[in-house]
């Protein structure tokens, strides 16, 4: 495995030297990250420098340096490296202004980077996948990448920046991963289990505590005059409910029912994500009966089988990290969202 290292031109400087270990952690709809421990030369210390770019040969992602540790001592002597993924420049960058939008979603996560934002230098727009998810929301002064990721994770797609370094361009796409689950008959399937022999360890976790059925969104006005909408269902135990303020939607140039619509969706998200959590988080081999990035990859949905726990779940994997250590690859692949995540939409 090479790791190149670029400067923020996209212009190659060199290749890092006998790296200790590479931890490269991808991410569906996140900024991925990386970490890198080297020995102290005086080439790597050239080469890694804040704001450089780490690339893998072969690989669609790259990441921007941001934290740099030199430690030496009797037992190290080791430049310790650590970033994110080049989708990390998005949080630097805030949607100015105040903006309602209303509509489809792709084009919307293309408007926000490219008219309602900074520019981002090199950073140009990919091709359109032409999905047809609609969505409607309201933000002001807001981080950019924190709205991309929230947008992302509601139609379960990713995004990325894929660096091109011939044309000097960073190319913004949005995709989504394969359904390769056993319950589908289109795609070729994937299946983890201890009888394929391709299971090393396994965590498999649920949560309840912040699950949510049903909420009352509230908007503009005050006491019997504001406007709410009830979204979601349940009765009995299965009921559980909470409030939403979205009084920072405003109602203004929008009809009743567009903003009864942009109400809803508020609360349809904050539903989507406090429902109940689970994920499986798995050792694999990358060669071990199914090939990393050729058989199944970050996006897409796979079969995990725990027969001694019997537990057969079908997730979408949402993170993969890759581990170079001793001439070795290890991948660990991570199903669903291990940890309940509430999506924050007001404007406070």
């Amino acid at each position: 495995m090479e790791i190149r290292i670029y400067d923020s031109e996209l212009d190659l400087l060199g290749v890092i030297e006998n790296q200790v270990s590479f931890i490269w952690t991808r991410r569906y709809n996140e900024a991925g990250d990386f970490e890198i421990h080297v020995p102290i030369t005086e080439r790597n210390r050239n080469l890694l420098r804040v704001g450089n770019l780490v690339y893998k040969t072969g690989f669609t992602d790259a990441g921007v340096i941001e934290y740099i540790i030199l430690e030496e001592s009797n037992e190290k002597n080791e430049i310790t490296v650590k970033g994110r993924f080049l989708v990390s420049y998005m949080d630097r960058r805030v949607i100015k202004g105040t903006h309602s939008y209303i509509g489809n979603a792709e084009l919307i996560m293309r408007q926000l980077l490219s008219e309602d934002t900074e520019a981002i230098p090199r950073v140009v727009l990919g091709s359109l996948n032409g999905f047809t998810d609609e969505i409607s929301f309201q933000c002001t002064y807001k981080n950019l990448l924190t709205y991309m990721s929230k947008i992302a994770k509601s139609f379960s797609w990713g995004f990325r920046f894929r660096p091109d370094f011939n044309s000097k361009q960073i190319i913004f796409e949005i995709y989504k991963g394969t359904d390769k689950s056993i319950t589908q008959g289109v795609n070729n399937r994937v299946i983890f289990s201890e009888m394929y022999d391709n299971l090393n360890s396994a965590i498999y976790t649920e949560n309840s505590q912040g699950f949510k059925t049903k909420v009352y969104v509230g908007g503009q006005g005050e006491g019997s005059a504001r406007t709410w909408v009830e979204v979601g269902v349940g009765e009995g135990l299965d009921l559980r409910e909470d409030t939403v303020n979205a009084s920072d939607i405003s109602s203004e140039d929008l009809t009743q029912a567009q903003y009864e619509a942009a109400l809803t969706q508020r609360g349809l998200e904050y539903l989507e994500s406090n429902g109940f959590v689970s994920s499986f988080e798995y050792e694999t081999q990358p060669d071990v009966n199914f090939t990393y990035r050729k058989d199944y990859d970050l996006g897409d949905i796979v079969t995990v089988k725990k027969d001694s726990w019997d537990i057969a779940v079908n997730m979408r994997i949402t993170a993969v990290q890759e581990i170079y250590e001793n001439g070795l690859m290890t991948v660990t692949p991570t199903l669903g969202n291990p940890l309940s995540e509430t999506i924050d939409w007001e404007d406070k």
